[in-house]
């Protein structure tokens, strides 16, 4: 059996297609059953963040286990095998180990050197133990992929040539300004009360905004997190339910949202309404603080609020190009593409034939290939005061990127922070990183090639024990006046001969299995000694049974 992986992220796909092919937790189960009701697939994971989505199987047949594993991701993915082809990469055995490695130690990320994927990982581990679609090979490569990343993050720098993606978004609305300057005193809003949502949560009351609203389908875990954050010195903050969100929009400085939603949680409608009534801090009861008459956004707010849908208005192409005619109430009824969802997903989700395998042969490329530069790029008003700084980290996207184009607002979403990222300086600390990294791949081959040789050399050693059993109970019938002390003594010394003998070679066959190619070492010694495959096979099913136990419940 043989690791395999095949996967796209954004380094090899645009977001519009990993915004398609996002996995919820659902899809992600059946993935994985269907991958060990597949033939080539003995075990599975899947990791699927929001900039990626991977499965990773021990296979028997290479070409049999791409061809069914890619055909896997586009049923459950919902794009088409022919259309999601060009993005997927594979890599295969020590190759396929690098990769894992080199995402845990976060040298694959977005944003270079975050420590996010480590939960991810684990997380995705977890998923297989519940589901016991994790095996000895699965559960030996994501434990050592944490056990890497973790050693990358203690021993280098790399935490100084990047920083979580919520860090990195921020950074990106605060335009070149201090981020902690431009957070301080603000009123934040945060949709979701997920692992990637809390941890926004909980920067943004780090950074010092003077309010903080967690708003959330289940809104007793918002009130825990809100609770969380409330404690003695922290930020006032508060939850509220998902029908209050247009109504809080108007009093927020900066939202942030990531969501398990499979629609538009913001619309650009519900945005422009809540711009028409954005409530200024400080500013005198007297101020009319509405938008301009005649702008797009008074327009738009009127026609959402006359009848709750927005038709096309005349005006600059620009301004209103690419709205949806969606609802402008959908957010503050608490209807549409946000109650649409299925379940109560509250994390940020991101789960042939020979004939057919000529176009596989471009894959393995795609994972080193360079981010696409045929996207087009999201960009933001830069004229007049930023009047609400929105960040979106769902994918797929929970925030009409519509929305840009309404002057007073600016839009960092996925597609734009791989933009920017794509910029970012490497630290010196990734070189060092790298070396780990190829070190640690080297070893856990070795270690690997070496265990999989022991279920040969156990079977040797109990057929000598076996050889050596048989022949004291001969010798005990040519000469049963042997006390017992001359047995005791007899029987030592002949398994002592046998261990002389057995010695060198188990330990030498065990060295030579650790390098390239000494998986047909143990082929040799199976051939040499006539031993039995079945031995040998239950020795391995007993192994599989004792590491299943061990690693049960560990993360």
């Amino acid at each position: 059996m043989s690791l395999l992986v095949v996967g796209l992220s954004h380094r090899s796909a645009p977001v519009s297609v990993l915004e398609r092919a996002s996995l919820p937790s659902d899809a992600q189960i059946k993935l994985l059953h269907d991958t060990l009701a597949a033939e080539p697939a003995a075990e599975a994971a899947v990791l699927a963040t929001c900039n990626r989505i991977e499965l990773y199987a021990d296979v028997d047949k290479f070409h049999a286990g791409v061809a069914e594993l890619s055909t896997l991701l586009a049923q459950h993915s919902g794009v088409g095998l022919e259309e999601l082809t060009p993005y997927l990469y594979v890599h295969y055995e020590d190759r396929a180990v690098h990769h894992l490695f080199s995402v845990a130690c976060g040298l694959d990320s977005m944003v270079v050197g975050e420590g996010q994927i480590l939960g991810q990982i684990k997380d995705a581990l977890a998923l297989g133990q519940e589901l016991h679609t994790a095996g000895r090979l699965i559960n030996d490569l994501f434990q050592q992929a944490l056990r890497v990343g973790k050693r990358a993050h203690s021993e280098t720098g790399i935490d100084r040539a990047g920083q979580s993606l919520v860090t990195f978004g921020l950074e990106q609305l605060a335009a070149g300004a201090p981020v902690e300057t431009w957070a301080a005193g603000k009123r934040a809003l945060v949709i979701g009360a997920g692992s990637m949502s809390s941890l926004a949560a909980t920067t943004l009351a780090r950074l010092g905004v003077s309010e903080l609203v967690i708003a959330n389908r289940t809104q007793d875990r918002a009130e825990r997190l809100a609770a969380a954050l409330s404690a003695p010195g922290g930020v006032r903050a508060h939850a509220v339910s998902m029908a209050d969100v247009a109504e809080e929009l108007t009093r927020a400085d900066v939202a942030v949202s990531c969501t398990g939603a499979t629609g538009l949680v913001l619309t650009a409608q519900s945005v422009a309404a809540a711009l028409a009534q954005h409530v200024v801090p400080g500013a005198s009861s007297g101020a009319d603080l509405r938008a301009p008459e005649g702008s797009v956004v008074a327009r738009l707010a009127a026609a959402a609020a006359r009848d709750g849908r927005v038709a096309e208005v005349p005006g600059r192409a620009e301004d209103t190009a690419g709205f949806p005619a969606t609802s402008g109430a959908d957010v503050a009824a608490g209807e549409g593409d946000v109650a649409a969802r299925p379940g109560d997903a509250e994390v940020c989700p991101v789960g042939l034939d020979d004939g057919a395998l000529a176009q596989h042969g471009t894959w393995v490329d795609n994972a080193s290939r360079a981010p696409r530069t045929d996207r087009n790029p999201v960009t933001v008003h830069t004229t007049g005061p930023v009047r609400l700084a929105l960040l979106d980290l769902a994918m797929p996207r929970d925030i009409d990127a519509a929305v840009h184009r309404l002057a007073g607002v600016r839009l960092v979403d996925i597609e734009s922070l791989a933009e920017a990222s794509a910029d970012a300086p490497m630290a010196a600390d990734v070189d060092q990183v790298r070396s780990i990294v190829a070190d640690e791949v080297a070893a856990f081959g070795a270690a690997q090639r070496a265990a999989h040789i022991t279920p040969t050399v156990v079977a040797l050693r109990t057929m000598a024990a076996d050889v050596v059993a048989g022949e004291v109970a001969r010798l005990e019938g040519r000469l049963p006046d042997l006390d017992d002390k001359q047995r005791a003594e007899i029987t030592q010394t002949v398994r002592r001969v046998v261990d002389k003998l057995l010695h060198a070679p188990t330990v030498r066959i065990k060295q030579l299995a650790g390098e390239p190619g000494g998986a047909g070492y143990a082929d040799a010694l199976r051939t040499l000694f006539d031993l039995d495959p079945e031995t040998v096979a239950s020795v391995s099913r007993a192994d599989l049974n004792d590491a299943d136990v061990k690693n049960r419940g560990r993360v």
